[in-house]
């Protein structure tokens, strides 16, 4: 993957993790929230968090000290 193939996924994740925030948002504002649904939403969020942080990662140059 080139750099703007990896910034445009990251952008793409970015706005899946801001979709997912709304959707737990939305299910816990319900009288009664389903709980297994929710726990599933916040498990993509965090993996959907991890995969951002590791493309990241690879857009940052190795610093031999």
């Amino acid at each position: 993957m080139d750099e703007a193939e990896i910034r445009a996924r990251i952008e793409m994740l970015r706005q899946d993790h801001r979709d997912l925030d709304a959707a737990i948002e939305a299910l816990r504002g319900l009288p009664m929230p389903d709980m297994i649904q929710l726990q599933r939403f916040k498990k993509k969020k965090l993996r959907l968090k991890d995969e951002i942080m590791m493309l990241e990662d690879q857009l940052i140059p190795d610093i031999i000290a």
